[in-house]
């Protein structure tokens, strides 16, 4: 396939440049930044989940400052309430009742340890995420454009925390499952000095045009027939052996699979691309079989991209 003058070299070039200063920082998470990016690119939240420590808000954070765009970070505690995250209406002697927006009208939230909430509060999410607007006492307000949850989470075994439920998990593009680094990954940590100066010390590279600009141009990445195809496979297989992904999710791991390949510079997707995303955009969307009894998504996710061949 020929490559279409569509996807410009300056283009990639900063995306890539924003890829290596992270991978810069956050040591040994090649992959998770990898498609951080494309999540981004595809207009997407994202869910990270691992142990305290593992650098999932310093992730974020890298990002954050790379990106310049307006941001917000909520610290999720069991006693929020959902006025706390969306704003509220409060009287004001002069002027009656005026609303005071919360946090989440920022382009960028970073939601930490937000199972850490009660259901009632993460429900207040939802709206948002998915509408890209909220309701307020009969009031309509839009959001920010572009406008990101990027949220992190503990294991649901972990002391003090609440399960995500099914429809907010569905809200997120991608969960990035953030695992312990290599030993040399740790030695580079350890050798490399205080990681929060040195996510102070980045400077924006992007900024709401410009990222409106990238995002436009990952749309003309191609897709072809035969990729489509894989896609619908891994799909049909999904539903074979759990409650299977929905045909959001499959357009989601259409749109995600563009990303990554227009990360490598590429204006066609490659089954290659496709394979790279699946499980991130996969794993949170599945996870009980037919019966109901609940596997190890992350597992099940792996065995569905094995099981399906490339035709």
């Amino acid at each position: 396939m020929n490559t279409a003058t569509e996807i410009k070299q300056q283009d990639v070039s900063v995306v890539q440049e924003i890829i290596k200063e992270v991978n810069g920082i956050v040591i040994d998470k090649e992959e998770a930044v990898h498609l951080m990016m494309v999540a981004i690119l595809s207009r997407g939240h994202v869910l990270l989940e691992g142990a305290p420590g593992m650098g999932k808000t310093s992730l974020v954070k890298c990002f954050v400052k790379l990106l310049g765009l307006s941001n917000s970070r909520i610290q999720f505690t069991n006693d929020m309430l959902p006025a706390d995250i969306l704003g509220a209406s409060i009287y004001e002697p002069n002027g009656g009742f005026q609303f005071h927006p919360g946090p989440v009208f920022h382009n960028i939230v970073l939601a930490d340890e937000i199972n850490r909430a009660t259901p009632k509060t993460q429900s207040a999410c939802l709206q948002a995420m998915e509408e890209k607007q909220i309701d307020i006492d009969g009031n309509h307000y839009d959001l920010p454009k572009p406008f990101y949850v990027f949220a992190t989470q503990n294991p649901e075994e972990s002391i003090g925390t609440f399960p995500l439920p099914e429809s907010q998990l569905d809200r997120f593009f991608m969960r990035i499952d953030i695992g312990l680094p290599s030993r040399k990954g740790e030695k580079a940590l350890l050798l490399n000095g205080d990681r929060h100066q040195a996510i102070e010390g980045l400077t924006p590279k992007l900024g709401t045009e410009k990222l409106e600009h990238l995002m436009l141009a990952m749309n003309k990445v191609v897709c072809s027939d035969s990729v489509i195809e894989y896609i619908l496979d891994l799909v049909e297989k999904s539903r074979e052996l759990s409650d299977g992904l929905s045909p959001r999710a499959s357009q989601e791991l259409k749109r995600a699979a563009q990303a990554s390949a227009f990360i490598e510079g590429r204006d066609f997707v490659i089954p290659e691309d496709v394979q790279r995303v699946a499980v991130a955009v996969m794993n949170h969307r599945i996870g009980s079989d037919h019966t109901g009894v609940h596997t190890n998504s992350m597992a099940l996710a792996k065995d569905i991209l094995k099981s399906v061949s490339v035709a």
